[in-house]
């Protein structure tokens, strides 16, 4: 007996969600170990007028925040993984849902997910923190509207792959699948 279409149609949305995952954890770590092995804590090098490359590691969530401490943050980071991938299942599940905003929600862990290593493992890694306390590795700074002094007036965050994956995925989200979004919250 053969498979059934939606049966079919669930394993490729399952596999799908897998490769984004494990591709954009991948690419994410391999860019953070290849900045952290290879910069200075604090070096930049300008790669255009408009990009620089620069080692920074973030204590906190986006842009430097802390409102709380790092082990509630990383176990926060960590439940949000798991609501977000028991969401994920449940998407799947609807034949209805639209296979890209599956994707984005994909994008979305993913990026989570690379932050949340960089918390777990990097401290211990790197040697200077326990499991749990590792600092997020950020390396994209795009300096791109300057004052008439010279000063950076926008875009002032240094930030990583990750924080790129769940960035462009809400924006996605907000663009493209609002609908969606609001019809999962009713169901």
């Amino acid at each position: 007996m053969g498979e059934t279409q939606p049966n079919r149609r669930r394993q490729s949305r399952v596999w799908l969600v897998i490769a984004i995952v494990l591709v954009a954890v991948a690419v994410d770590q391999a860019i953070k170990l290849y900045i952290a092995t290879h910069f200075a804590l604090g070096e930049s090098h300008e790669v255009t007028s408009w990009f620089w490359l620069c080692f920074v590691e973030n204590n906190g969530m986006a842009f430097g925040i802390e409102w709380f401490s790092k082990l509630a943050l990383t176990l926060f980071r960590l439940l949000a993984v798991g609501l977000l991938g028991w969401y994920t299942h449940t998407l799947i599940q609807k034949p209805e849902t639209p296979t890209g905003y599956i994707a984005t929600i994909a994008f979305i862990i993913a990026g989570a997910l690379g932050n949340i290593i960089d918390c777990v493992f990097y401290g211990k890694l790197f040697g200077y923190a326990g499991w749990f306390y590792g600092r997020v590795v950020d390396m994209f700074y795009f300096p791109l509207i300057h004052n008439s002094a010279g000063e950076v007036l926008f875009f002032r965050p240094v930030f990583n792959f990750a924080d790129s994956c769940i960035t462009c995925a809400v924006a996605a989200i907000l663009l493209f699948y609002l609908k969606e979004l609001n019809q999962s919250m009713k169901d």
